[in-house]
């Protein structure tokens, strides 16, 4: 991982949400990095020394299985923080972070992060409330990788990820959505070309383009919006704690 700049500017909702005097503080201490594809910020078990707080990339929790498989649990974009497990007293966590989309992100000591936590106060709630928002998702994509169709998984899982960018482009092959989301990759090219023959995406050499994102919203299940609406109400736009 590289450095790619060391003045940092606010792009990640959480850290737009601080007080200027916590802003003031954390300044010092962050590093806006680099975050490119496939790169692993922490893996099952291993110890974290930082938390991340993406900007414009997209970082995908997964849980891997014995044999090597995996499945998403839950996406981190400039909503969030990747690393909850640090102020949550664990230190340590059995899933995998790995950056699904690339793009930069602040880097945060752990013992920073930690310090900062233990002050009480704004920070802590405000990270308290994103953990919750967070928990919902993860809870929510067990109910529909087990309850709803893999066309309805694959529409819930681009919206997801198109909220947490700030375009309407996506850079994933199909073989990555397949092991994201715990399928075969023949569902998945299945399901992209039903999308694409609806009109709702268009998808070429990795790139997805969201064309009609309420056609999107229309054919998904209950799932996402269960999801965007825990979000919105602990975490609303333009929220200053």
């Amino acid at each position: 991982m590289t450095v790619a700049d060391t003045r940092p500017t606010r792009g990640n909702q959480l850290l737009d949400a601080l007080p200027e005097a916590e802003w003031q503080r954390w300044q010092p201490q962050l590093e806006l990095v680099d975050l490119p594809l496939g790169l692993v910020l922490y893996e099952s078990g291993g110890k974290m020394n930082h938390v991340y707080f993406p900007t414009n990339a997209i970082v995908s929790l997964l849980f891997v299985l014995e044999n090597g498989a995996s499945a998403e649990i839950a996406v981190v974009g400039h909503e969030g923080i990747v690393g909850i497990s640090i102020f949550m007293g664990g230190g340590s966590t059995p899933s995998r972070a790995v950056v699904q989309s690339a793009g930069k992100g602040f880097r945060l000591r752990a013992d920073a992060l930690k310090n900062e936590f233990g002050r009480s106060g704004p920070v802590m709630h405000l990270l308290l409330r994103y953990t919750q928002a967070l928990i919902t998702q993860m809870t929510q994509t067990a109910v529909c990788n087990r309850h709803h169709s893999l066309d309805q998984q694959l529409c819930r899982w681009l919206l997801l990820s198109l909220d947490r960018l700030p375009g309407n482009d996506l850079v994933m092959t199909q073989e990555l959505i397949a092991n994201m989301l715990g399928v075969r990759r023949e569902g998945v090219t299945e399901a992209a070309l039903n999308l694409q023959k609806a009109g709702l995406i268009s998808y070429a050499r990795g790139h997805i383009k969201a064309l009609d994102r309420p056609g999107l919203e229309q054919r998904t299940c209950e799932c996402y919006q269960v999801v965007k609406t825990e979000y919105d109400r602990l975490l609303p736009p333009g929220l200053a704690v």
